[in-house]
């Protein structure tokens, strides 16, 4: 497996932003409080970071519910304060790694509540709905919440709705969408997206949450590791990596074509 020349000997410290070390005294954690300790990091020994969700969230478990990946939370910071971070982290030798929450977000995020209208739009697929709101498909949907005819799928908890990457295997044609569907395609656009923005801030990698949930009925696997190959194809900087968490293995873009292999 080739792996980036950093990443072969890299040591990572995984920061819980709330809880490491509040810099402007509100009694909450934030990225400045990581800027200010880069010093304590390096000096352990450590080359690389790995930041929980710092995102803008409902926080109803622990950030992993955003409610915009495009924005720094309130009581973290700006997105000025990131990027500042990554720019003297790098200074210091140390790389950033982001955690990506990929499969699902917030029920307050804006993209959902649009989802939830009845009325067709952009994001009436963005997420997996069934086609009635007494469908809850083995227990796996909430219905009863939206003003659509249909029920919600969760990704882990209620709070946080399964984003629509596609069925890997259809058994319920009437609302299941194949991944090469133009909107899961879309979604998955979005993805690459987000990934691309807090590059272009100065990320360094993202470890991805709850990674082989993004496409479901995936018997075999198969179906999400052609995803993540796809996503490598369509990254542009060299050096940066996606870290597949819960999929067993690990994309890098080390070289033009990108590698998978075991984790």
């Amino acid at each position: 497996m080739i792996t980036p020349k950093w990443l072969e000997n890299a040591v990572f410290y995984n920061v819980y932003p709330q809880s490491f070390y509040d810099f402007n005294g509100d009694g909450i954690g934030d990225l400045n409080g990581i800027t200010e300790k880069l010093n304590y990091i390096k000096d352990m020994g450590f080359t690389a970071i790995w930041l929980n969700p710092f995102y803008e969230s409902s926080y109803r478990d622990g950030g992993y519910d955003v409610t915009d990946f495009y924005k720094v939370g309130k009581r973290y910071g700006t997105n000025a304060d990131f990027k500042r971070l990554c720019t003297i982290a790098h200074q210091k030798g140390i790389k950033v790694c982001v955690d990506l929450v990929a499969g699902h977000t917030s029920l307050e995020c804006e993209w959902f509540k649009k989802s939830c209208c009845t009325e067709k739009n952009e994001y009436t697929n963005r997420y997996v709905w069934t086609d009635n709101w007494l469908n809850i498909y083995n227990g796996e949907c909430i219905g009863g919440y939206a003003q659509r005819n249909g029920a919600y799928m969760k990704n882990f908890f209620y709070c946080q709705p399964a984003l629509n990457y596609g069925f890997a295997n259809i058994d319920e044609p009437s609302w299941q969408l194949p991944p090469e569907h133009p909107d899961c395609r879309e979604t998955k656009r979005e993805l690459i997206n987000i990934m691309e923005y807090w590059i272009t801030l100065g990320a360094d990698g993202f470890r991805v949450d709850l990674a082989a949930s993004l496409i479901k009925n995936d018997y075999d696997g198969r179906a999400i590791i052609k995803f993540w190959r796809e996503i490598d194809h369509c990254r542009q900087r060299d050096g940066w990596i996606i870290a597949v968490s819960e999929a067993d293995f690990i994309i890098h873009h080390s070289v033009p074509h990108g590698v998978v292999g075991s984790f």
